[in-house]
């Protein structure tokens, strides 16, 4: 018996240290992960600063960039509807040359007749009922409407 106590001993020692062997390299194993985890963090933390470091740096210039690329398409339109304007004008300078169009504007505009013509004013009757329901007006003479309104402009 005595050699079976001995064989069983030694199995229990045996096992053991083959216990304490698997842990020894089990923790060898997880020092070296975590030296590695601590590394690759390192590594990510520091490419993490610096893509935030070019994203602060570049965020202004962008933003300029947006913003001035913006005011130069306005600046464009601007400049064509200022061109446009300049040729309707010069349109307008061009007609206001010929006599014709301009004796056509003093007849629309300042109801100048021709010498031996008979100009004639339309008075809308509904517009002329308005007035005279208004202010009372219309069976005054226009002098006197004209007096009104400057008495009535110098009392406010």
């Amino acid at each position: 018996m005595a050699g079976k106590s001995r064989d069983r001993f030694s199995t229990a020692t045996r096992l053991r240290l083959l216990g304490e062997q698997t842990a020894a390299r089990v923790y060898r194993s997880q020092t070296r992960r975590q030296a590695r985890r601590s590394r690759l963090t390192g590594r990510a933390a520091f490419l993490a600063l610096v893509v935030c470091s070019l994203v602060v740096a570049l965020a202004y210039p962008m933003r300029q960039y947006v913003s001035q690329r913006g005011d130069m398409a306005e600046q464009r339109d601007r400049m064509a509807e200022a061109r446009e304007q300049v040729e309707r004008l010069r349109d307008e300078k061009a007609r206001l040359q010929d006599d014709l169009y301009i004796r056509r504007l003093a007849r629309e505009h300042l109801h100048y007749v021709l010498p031996g013509e008979t100009g004639y004013t339309m008075i809308d009757p509904e517009v002329a009922e308005q007035r005279r329901t208004e202010d009372g007006s219309a069976d005054r003479p226009w002098y006197s409407n004209v007096w009104d309104g400057v008495d009535d402009a110098d009392r406010r």
